[in-house]
């Protein structure tokens, strides 16, 4: 397993959008561009140069003298890079999903989740072919469109279910889906929260694999096979189970154990788990110091929306009050 450091923490306060160069809620496209997801300012915007925004997409202008493209963002939740340049963001607000052609400054729809009954969208993930994966959160499906929006393939009938094996594409079926990304593999990860496990859409293979937890909760398997291993639960919240999940270069998976509190790292050449940062207790009132450099000492009352860079991977914590940022770094 590789070894990591804390890098950076980072104090946001409700009002901050950008500090020390980082954004509290954001995504690096594979270009290197830097971008904010205000989910509850319902706007999406470009992190600068110099760690000012240079453009917003919103239904408003959203600060004084930043150029604004006019769009019906409710919660944007994820951003990705179209082949052809331009972006595009999905909505967990109203499930639709728009492009952004910033060289135009226009935006457009591209899907609209309300006709084809999306509720919740999620992410908005480009794949090896130019296709767009759409996570139905509530819906417990995941869809797949050409680069014109166009519906090509459809995982999960609508109804909760798990297999922990591998399934033909006609057989999956989820469980609240809050996170998918694609990996270097060029396969679509999901995270099935509700199943507490991670999930694999294997192209090549039309298959949906389980590479990860067993379908129940708990916090079990460390530096064991990761098909055996337990994720947190709290039943009594609306979002049960992992919440957040991102990936690196070569293929390793990071879970955002949200009810455990901790950082999961998933080894792709041996395919064991291990934690890499969080401690099981967290106070939710505690901030973390801002110099602390072991990430097993690191408070994580809520984790949400993680993205992975260049060898770091930042990991926000979702409270009223702000929360911090933790950005963590490699080191062997």
């Amino acid at each position: 397993m590789a070894s990591w450091t804390v890098a950076k923490v980072v104090h946001f306060e409700p009002r901050d959008l950008v500090k020390d160069g980082f954004v509290h809620f954001g995504f690096y496209d594979r270009s290197g561009r830097h971008y904010l997801l205000a989910h509850q300012k319902h706007f999406l915007g470009l992190v600068g140069p110099d760690y000012e925004l240079a453009w917003t997409v919103s239904s408003h202008e959203v600060l004084p003298g930043v150029l604004n493209i006019a769009a019906e963002i409710q919660f944007p939740i994820y951003v990705d890079l179209l082949f052809d340049g331009r972006l595009v963001v999905a909505n967990f607000g109203d499930g639709r999903v728009f492009t952004v052609d910033v060289a135009k400054m226009k935006a457009g729809l591209f899907v609209d989740g309300p006709a084809l009954g999306i509720r919740r969208a999620g992410n908005c993930v480009v794949d090896d072919e130019g296709c767009v994966w759409v996570n139905e959160v509530e819906g417990c499906k995941v869809w797949r469109f050409d680069s014109a929006g166009k519906p090509l393939l459809t995982l999960g009938d609508g109804k909760p279910g798990f297999q922990a094996g591998s399934v033909s594409f006609e057989k999956a079926r989820f469980n609240w889906i809050y996170d998918i990304r694609k990996g270097p593999d060029g396969n679509v990860y999901v995270l099935d929260s509700r199943n507490f496990a991670l999930r694999v859409i294997d192209l090549s293979e039309s298959q949906v694999r389980t590479i990860a937890g067993n379908g129940r909760g708990g916090y079990d398997g460390d530096g064991g096979p990761a098909d055996k291993a337990t994720f947190g639960s709290n039943p009594k919240a609306k979002f049960d189970g992992p919440i957040s999940l991102s990936l690196d270069e070569v293929g390793n998976v990071f879970v955002g154990d949200r009810y455990n509190h901790v950082v999961r790292m998933i080894d792709v050449s041996s395919g064991l788990i291990e934690t890499i940062a969080g401690r099981k207790v967290a106070d939710r009132e505690m901030r973390n110091k801002p110099d602390e450099s072991d990430p097993h000492n690191l408070n994580l009352p809520e984790i949400s929306s993680m993205d992975y860079f260049r060898g770091q991977l930042m990991v926000p914590t979702d409270l009223a009050s702000g929360g911090d940022l933790a950005v963590l770094r490699r080191t062997t």
